[in-house]
């Protein structure tokens, strides 16, 4: 991974946690305050593969990793797709997700360095891709042997005319029943779905959620097990708008299985700007008081401020 530091231990890091009478982050940001109200989230669905559109221009071109990794992403017109000229993200109506963000590549390369490092293995396993844009970290999990692998983003359009091509792109076949290559040549069979929404309302159509939000030791008393739910959930550059970051708190805990399910999450350390980041994602973890996080990477390349990578796990 490019950065200007070494990798860090892979060991407990202490929170940002914030006094009660004081909100600031020291960065001239606001936790929780001056956004605009946002209009209602467009309704949540599932985006058929066979809805991939016809008619929006995709190119696509290679990603060199490094460590002899490469994936291909694509590349579509804001303003093919949503009439915006070159624009980041317009709150409630486009959150970004045809821009491949350094924190996308970050991610994939963590978990690759995970793999090799023994600390991490796909095969099989239930992956959730939260904002995915690209998708590049899983489709990073397909090939790497999940069993299965959903993505989700906030708009539909992203996956009609991004995500879709991209796992198309980078892949033997396509969804819904994705056939892969393993290391090993053998055939290996992924459920691959995409889901497009809001983090307060998309699990109700996710296939592997809590029926609650699961708190430690709440199944115990009964004999039965918790709920199932994705045994890995990736996020990259989620963490930007303070205002999401409860729901997408929320939605993890409903989603992630317990009491081995880890999350992975990359972005930037602050989102000058707009007030998010990884540490203010971090202090609504710890409040809430039912997982952990350890740092297990930070990019200083010079192409952004500081970025990290995240392993979060219940306690």
């Amino acid at each position: 991974m490019a950065s200007n530091s070494e990798k860090p231990a892979q060991e407990s890091f202490p929170f940002f946690s914030l006094p009660n009478n004081q909100n600031q982050s020291g960065f001239g940001f606001l936790f929780g305050s001056n956004e605009k109200p946002l209009p209602p989230p467009p309704p949540s669905v599932e985006v058929l593969t066979s809805e991939m559109s016809p008619t929006v221009k995709y190119t696509v071109e290679s990603v060199n990793l490094g460590d002899g990794l490469t994936l291909l992403k694509g590349r579509v017109s804001t303003h093919e797709v949503f009439a915006l000229s070159n624009s980041d993200l317009v709150p409630g109506k486009y959150e970004g997700g045809l821009k491949l963000w350094e924190g996308s590549l970050d991610l994939v390369k963590a978990l690759h360095s995970e793999i090799q490092g023994g600390q991490l293995s796909l095969k099989g396993k239930h992956v959730l891709e939260l904002g995915c844009g690209h998708g590049l970290p899983g489709i990073f999990s397909c090939l790497e042997g999940a069993s299965v692998v959903h993505f989700q983003d906030f708009n539909a359009e992203v996956l009609r005319c991004l995500t879709i091509p991209n796992v198309n792109a980078n892949t033997l076949r396509g969804p819904q029943q994705l056939y892969l290559a393993t290391n090993e040549t053998e055939k290996t069979q992924a459920e691959v779905r995409f889901f497009a929404g809001d983090w307060s309302e998309i699990h109700k159509l996710l296939f592997h959620v809590c029926d609650k939000d699961y708190q430690k030791g709440s199944d115990s008393s009964s004999g039965q097990d918790p709920p199932a739910g994705y045994d890995v959930i990736l996020m990259a550059e989620t963490v930007y708008s303070i205002s999401s970051l409860q729901n997408l708190y929320g939605l993890i805990k409903k989603c992630l299985s317990w009491p081995h399910g880890v999350v992975y999450m990359a972005g930037k350390k602050h989102y000058f700007g707009v007030g998010g980041g990884t540490r203010q994602f971090l202090s609504v973890v710890e409040k809430d008081g039912l997982m952990e996080a350890s740092l297990i990477a930070e990019v200083a390349d010079g192409l952004s401020n500081l970025r990290e990578v995240w392993k979060i796990s219940f306690k």
